[in-house]
């Protein structure tokens, strides 16, 4: 907003992030940077003009993997895709973040279908954690490429769910702060369920007042 940076900066800084560290953390299951260019752009656009769309304007942010997200595929982690209605349209909480005009960088790897706090995948691998740049070290689960994305600099924030920790554990394991919303706060639809009764989406970022900045963007509309 005062012009120290671009959006397109900023994206195309977190596209080189994730081509020097990705493929040895393994943070992705689908990785967007053409779709990021573009919104990063219409972002910029905006700003010349003097239209505000909202806090998230320009920021890349990362989607855990059963997220619904227009052009973006949903497999939850597990070995099938599945089906674009409703898996493929913006739910609720996504929805938001494209009316803000906010940069989804891709979809990250999770525990399939959210069961489990490892980190661990058998179809799709688990993600490296940073912190240990020799062993594969668990970074917790089920949101586990979350954390990765921050720490990789490919994301600003990171999407995920919590059902019984899928959102506290990866964010301890990887050093990052992490937030459980109240049930219901938040619509679940457009997330692949585990638990009516205990889902909620939920918030990664590499500070509180970063996680206390998008909670801020997203709570009015969530």
């Amino acid at each position: 907003r005062d012009r120290r940076a671009s959006a397109r900066e900023l994206v195309e800084a977190a596209i080189a992030r994730h081509e020097r560290f990705g493929e040895r953390l393994h943070a992705y299951s689908f990785w967007a940077p053409e779709q990021a260019r573009a919104v990063a752009d219409a972002a910029d656009a905006a700003f010349a003009a003097g239209v505000s769309a909202g806090p998230l304007q320009g920021l890349p942010v990362s989607l855990k993997d059963l997220f619904a997200a227009a052009g973006y595929p949903c497999f939850a982690g597990s070995s099938r895709r599945l089906p674009a209605d409703p898996w493929e349209q913006d739910g609720p909480l996504v929805a938001t973040v494209r009316r803000q005009l906010g940069v989804i960088m891709g979809k990250t790897h999770m525990v399939e279908f959210a069961v489990g706090g490892t980190g661990r995948n058998s179809h799709h691998g688990a993600p490296y954690n940073p912190w240990d740049a020799g062993a594969h070290r668990s970074v917790g689960g089920s949101s586990s490429g979350a954390g990765v994305s921050l720490l990789e600099g490919s994301a600003l924030l990171a999407f995920g769910s919590d059902t019984a920790g899928s959102v506290r554990i990866p964010a301890s394991m990887t050093g990052n702060a992490g937030l459980k919303v109240t049930i219901g706060r938040w619509s679940t639809r457009g997330v692949v369920p585990l638990s009516f009764t205990f889902d909620t989406p939920g918030l990664l970022a590499r500070s509180v007042s970063d996680l206390a900045y998008g909670f801020a963007a997203l709570d009015s509309a969530g």
